[in-house]
């Protein structure tokens, strides 16, 4: 009888230690996000498993051909310091020397909007 609690403490604990675990892995790993656990049956422990990042996209990207990709519709002109949303007055004329994915990020470049 006796043995039987003591091992039923030790399993309580046990299980404590790796919920512990589990919650300070899942805390760091969230940090550096390169770490996932795939649950496994019974008998085995989870499996790690790296995580694809999430596409990371650039502040502003070259224009191709002229052009901003859909992802970077901002166009932006360096010369003049000014960028251009779509739908503004001059954004089709524009010819941009830089694109922006959306006008904060022109912003933390130290772009100003367009007037029109």
């Amino acid at each position: 009888m006796r043995r039987s609690l003591r091992l039923l403490g030790v399993g309580v604990l046990a299980a404590l230690a790796y919920a512990a675990w589990r919650a300070w892995n899942k805390r760091t790993s969230a940090v550096t996000g390169n770490v996932e656990w795939e649950s496994a049956p019974f008998p085995f422990p989870p499996v790690p498993r790296p995580v694809a990042s999430p596409a990371t996209t650039a502040a502003w990207v070259a224009p191709v051909d002229g052009a901003c990709p859909v992802s970077h519709p901002v166009k932006a002109k360096l010369s003049s310091g000014i960028y251009h949303v779509p739908g503004g007055m001059n954004y089709e004329r524009t010819k941009p020397d830089r694109c922006y994915r959306d006008p904060d990020a022109a912003d933390l470049d130290g772009l100003r909007p367009s007037k029109m």
